[in-house]
């Protein structure tokens, strides 16, 4: 008889210790790796966006029409620097179009500029050009890298949250809400610009 309340009482121990370490670290781990994921594609859209003022020098002596286009850049840069997310609003799927359609105004605005460039061949041989042709390419890897990271991360943190036992932990102690992966809201404007350098 003792043996058998001994028996219960380390089953509803054992269980109850189960269920109540269900999710308590890593709920909080996985959504900690998405926002730090989340501060990388910022850093790296920030990067992008501290290249543009190289831009104004370059265009100096091109024509009319892309100076017309960096002025849409440059004030595409302004919006999108302006359009911000928190760590805690990664769950807020407008906020992240808004963001995204800002990104992808200066992603379209700088792949027309430089296409345009391909007509100029003395700004084609520019030191700066090639300087910051090169920086840019970098750059818009580093974003497609830095989206695909947080994307995995949101990716494992909405899976952890919604899948047994964490999603005890999740739902009960949390409070957890899934995150929104970044998504282009212009088709193609993750991808970086392929400009083909070696026409006249």
């Amino acid at each position: 008889m003792n043996l058998a309340k001994f028996g219960r009482a380390f089953v509803v121990a054992a269980v109850s210790l189960t269920l109540a370490a269900c999710g308590i670290n890593s709920v909080p781990a996985a959504e900690e790796e998405a926002k730090a994921k989340w501060a990388d594609v910022e850093a790296q859209f920030q990067r992008r966006a501290n290249l543009i003022p190289n831009l104004a020098e370059i265009v100096q002596g091109a024509a009319e029409n892309e100076r017309a286009i960096l002025t849409e850049v440059t004030e595409a840069r302004a919006r999108a620097t302006s359009v911000n997310i928190s760590a805690d609003n990664l769950g807020d799927a407008e906020a992240m179009q808004e963001y995204a359609a800002a990104q992808g105004q200066i992603s379209q605005g700088i792949g027309r500029l430089l296409a345009s460039f391909e007509a100029y061949p003395n700004i084609q041989s520019n030191q700066n050009y090639l300087a910051f042709q090169s920086q840019f390419e970098g750059t818009e890897n580093r974003i497609a890298v830095a989206i695909r990271d947080y994307n995995e991360a949101v990716r494992k943190y909405n899976t952890t949250i919604r899948t047994f036992p964490d999603t005890i932990g999740a739902n009960i102690i949390h409070g957890a809400e899934p995150l929104e992966p970044y998504t282009s809201v212009t088709e193609g404007a993750e991808v970086a610009p392929q400009l083909d350098m070696t026409s006249n």
